[in-house]
Order: C-alpha cells, then sequence, then structure tokens
C-alpha cells in the first residue's frame, strides 16, 4: 500500500475509531493492517447480483474491522457479532452512522450460537479478525462447521488472524520478538497494566489447546467442505486465509 493510501486509511480510521486504533495501531500495527487487508478481500468479493451482500463478521471488537468491511462494499448489510458487551457498546457508539442507516447491525450471543440461529445457504461472506484463534480448538471446529453451513454455495470466508508457522523453532523465536516489542512501546508508554494484558493474551494464544498452526488450520476448513483454501500476506505471526464454499 503506498505511503499516501496508508495515510488516507489511517485518517479515516483515527476520525472514526479514534483512542482505540491509535493504541492498536501502536502496539500492534500487523493487526491494523489486518483489519485492512480484510476489507480488501470483502472489496474483491464478485457481486453476482442486485441484492445487497450479507456480511456476517465473527468478534466486532471496537469496530475496526468493522468499519474495514464496511467501507469495502457499498451495497452489503453487515451482522456483527459480538458477546463481550464493552467492546460492542464502544463499536455501537464508533458506527453508530451506519447503524442508523441500517447496513450494520449487532448480535451480542457467541459465535457458535449466532451462527446456529442462522439459515443454511444465507451469508455470502464470513469476515473476521483475531477472533477465531481465541476460542478452544473444539469450539473452533464447531464453529467452522457452523460457518461452512450458513454460507450460500459460492460464499467466502475471509479471516485475518493468528496463523502460527509450522516450524516451531521458528515461530517461537517470531513470538519472542513480539513480545519483545509489547515490552518496549507499553513501558516506555507507561501502560504496565495494558503490558500485562496482553502478555497474558498472547500466552493463551499460544496455548496447545488455542494455537492456530498453519497446515492443521488450513486442512481443518478443507476437511469441513471449502474449496480454494489459501493463506496469503502472512506478516510474522499473522496470515490472511479465505476459502470458498464451492458452487452447488
Amino acid at each position: 500500500m503506498s505511503g499516501n493510501k496508508k495515510s488516507q486509511y489511517d485518517a479515516l480510521f483515527s476520525g472514526v475509531i479514534g483512542q482505540d486504533y491509535e493504541m492498536l495501531n501502536l502496539i500492534s500495527p500487523l493487526a491494523t493492517e489486518m483489519s485492512r487487508l480484510v476489507g480488501a478481500a470483502v472489496a474483491e468479493y464478485p457481486v453476482r447480483s442486485a441484492d445487497k451482500l450479507k456480511i456476517v463478521e465473527l468478534g466486532g471488537g471496537t469496530g475496526i474491522t468493522t468499519l474495514s468491511i464496511l467501507t469495502a462494499k457499498d451495497k452489503a448489510v453487515v451482522i456483527s457479532i459480538d458477546n463481550e458487551p464493552t467492546m460492542q457498546n464502544q463499536a455501537k457508539n464508533h458506527l453508530k452512522k451506519w447503524a442508523d442507516e441500517e447496513r450494520l447491525f449487532f448480535y451480542s450471543d457467541d459465535a457458535l450460537t449466532a451462527l446456529e440461529n442462522m439459515a443454511t445457504d444465507s451469508v455470502d461472506i464470513v469476515a473476521s479478525a483475531y477472533t477465531l484463534h481465541n476460542f478452544q480448538n473444539t469450539y473452533r471446529q464447531r464453529v467452522i462447521g457452523e460457518i461452512f453451513r450458513v454460507l450460500k454455495p459460492g460464499g467466502q470466508l475471509i479471516n485475518g488472524d493468528r496463523y502460527a508457522l509450522d516450524d516451531v523453532s521458528i515461530h517461537t523465536r517470531v513470538v519472542q520478538r513480539e513480545v519483545e516489542g509489547y515490552f518496549k512501546i507499553l513501558t516506555e508508554a507507561n501502560k504496565l497494566d495494558l503490558l500485562e494484558g496482553w502478555i497474558i493474551h498472547i500466552l493463551n494464544d499460544e496455548s496447545e489447546d488455542h494455537i492456530m498452526r498453519e497446515s492443521l488450520s488450513l486442512n481443518q476448513l478443507r476437511d469441513v467442505g471449502f474449496s480454494q483454501v489459501s493463506l496469503s500476506h502472512r506478516m510474522e505471526a499473522n496470515a490472511l486465509v479465505t476459502a470458498i464454499k464451492p458452487a452447488q
């Protein structure tokens, strides 16, 4: 992305999301870049009819990825799912304009419950950033099965997330550098409570019952029936994964 486009993107998100975006971009610029990439992938989705696209976002958080999705497609309705009320309330405040236009709706169920309540073959895109890796493996498996069910034939999963490298030694060094960066940035900013939270979170991410190892994760998508499973834009422990539900 050119410097000019990046500055325009940052300006838009800073103006709408405010300090939430600024802090995330300071701590983890790769995370904000991945949110941008999710939106870019949504923008490339082929529109097959005059109907508005129905997009489900898993784990909307404070609205950073939600905004990226909303600005990617003018003719789209987004259902943002998050069962953490504090963050979702922030998103509702940040993105009130789109909610008032009935382009954005909020669900407060957990991901699996929300998906189970949706009709089969009813959704064009399921998109997310940094949500699936938070789930325990067995729960994630069920969520992926439900994602496949609710997508229309030809529908797409777009997920920007932590995908651990298959080489454990290399991945460990990547995570060590990541943690060093958190210490440097957050101690200089005197945000030790936030540093503690990030360290606790990354330890959870790397635990055996949560970690998404690249090859296993891609095979998991293929096993439930997805085709054209692709991992791209690898940036340290982060990557963009896309997959298609085959057309019938």
